[in-house]
């Protein structure tokens, strides 16, 4: 079998290396000219690493751990996972809805008392994310929290996404522990993600690197056609190659339009697949102790960011001795909510909001500052991705290609998941 896969992310390599235990040597290509997809890790001339987007392992598969664990020789950090979330001029301990002591107290007590009366009404029909919102934590704090929250995160309004995303994202206290958190500072730890591995050098990249290393892999080859019925790819170097069997972690949108004769309605439904783009803008700082938390959600609208993220707390190997690193993610999407400046106008715009919640100093000296588009990012749950996914995924069934990852089986991913999603992928050519 001549078996080709498009992509050399988690998705890419979790085929591959199902492919080889089944006796088959694949081929990869990727558009890029570095490897690992959104896994690659950048270190830059000043000795900073910063990940593409941040990215930490915990994984519970302990099949995949040991995979991981292997891959980076058993060199990694364990780390307790410390979240925190920012409203106007608060910063919360996460999830907010646990830790609402010191905020204004008309808002505590009126949340809380919503809180009370959901505990003794049933909840009505759930249409979309706003009514599950409203059902679980009641009207003010959703408005106030999650989905201003999730307005700059997912660039949609509640009301236009289903729930299908969710999953353990959002925590459901019961009332006992929204009253305890509004009178106490201190609280357990709730959040989803409680540990994290992370490699110790290298960033997060170090934890793939063998599977590519290992891989027929060909950088900077950007696939312009597939011909499904003669099993034939042209690439934008203009070289030609035939296939047995096709995987791809391709994003939908961008794959549809390459194959050749797709009905006019799944080119139409294609098109409804919404998706983030995302601009990381990396900081470097001349100063430890910029923060003791490895991420931070930012509610607040007129804050550029979303959410920020500290790699030198990952591993002190991201950055030199005696210095800090941030990086922030700003959202945009084509379909609701375009970005209205350059990716590097967006630097001055972070570094503004950056001094202005007290993170950076006025006297730190900025030792590096880089601004990086990232064209794919994280799907939209809204209302037309159910119908619209069906189609595109019914016809690329038809036709016999596999699709693998965030991008291919266009949900909400981690990278655990997407390496298992390669796998899967590649046991269906294997059997086809």
């Amino acid at each position: 079998m001549k078996a080709v896969i498009i992509g050399s992310g988690m998705a890419g390599l979790g085929a591959a290396q199902r492919l080889r235990e089944g006796g088959v040597e694949p081929v990869l290509y990727d558009k890029n000219t570095f490897p690992g997809g959104h896994t690659a890790s950048f270190r830059h001339a000043s000795g900073f690493v910063f990940d593409d987007g941040p990215h930490v392992s915990f994984t519970k598969n302990r099949r995949l751990q040991d995979l991981l664990a292997d891959n980076v020789g058993g060199a990694f950090e364990t780390l307790q996972c410390r979240v925190n979330n920012y409203w106007r001029g608060h910063w919360i301990k996460h999830p907010a809805q646990c830790n609402l002591y010191g905020l204004p107290a008309e808002l505590v007590d009126t949340i809380v008392a919503e809180f009370a009366a959901l505990a003794e009404a049933p909840s009505g029909e759930i249409a979309n994310y706003a009514d599950w919102l409203r059902a679980s934590y009641g009207e003010t704090f959703s408005r106030t929290f999650p989905m201003e929250y999730g307005r700059k995160y997912h660039t949609c309004g509640a009301e236009e996404m289903t729930t299908e995303w969710l999953g353990p994202r959002l925590y459901r206290p019961d009332l006992e522990e929204v009253r305890y958190g509004a009178t106490h500072d201190a609280t357990p730890d709730v959040h989803y993600v409680t540990h994290f591995r992370y490699p110790t050098e290298d960033g997060f990249y170090a934890y793939p690197r063998p599977w590519v290393e290992k891989a027929d892999l060909h950088l900077g080859w950007e696939l312009t056609e597939v011909e499904p019925k003669a099993r034939r790819l042209r690439f934008a170097n203009g070289v030609e190659t035939g296939y047995d069997a096709l995987i791809s972690s391709v994003p939908l949108p961008a794959l549809i339009p390459m194959i050749a004769g797709v009905p006019d309605e799944v080119k139409a439904a294609a098109e409804l697949l919404a998706c983030t783009r995302c601009v990381t803008v990396n900081v470097g700082i001349d100063r430890e102790g910029v923060s003791e938390h490895h991420w931070t959600y930012f509610y607040d609208d007129d804050y550029f960011f979303t959410r920020l993220s500290f790699p030198h707390l990952f591993s002190p190997r991201n950055v030199p001795a005696g210095t800090s690193a941030i990086q922030a993610e700003c959202y945009y999407s084509d379909k609701y909510r375009p970005l209205d400046v350059t990716p590097d106008e967006c630097i001055d715009r972070v570094l503004a909001d950056l001094r202005r919640c007290g993170l950076l100093r006025e006297d730190d000296r900025i030792l590096m500052t880089e601004a990086r588009p990232i064209r794919w990012a994280n799907i939209i749950f809204d209302l037309d991705r159910a119908a619209a996914l069906a189609t595109v995924h019914g016809f690329l069934d038809e036709i016999g290609i596999r699709y693998a990852g965030r991008y291919g089986e266009w949900g909400y991913l981690w990278t655990d998941q997407s390496f298992a999603s390669g796998e899967r992928a590649a046991e269906r050519a294997l059997g086809g």
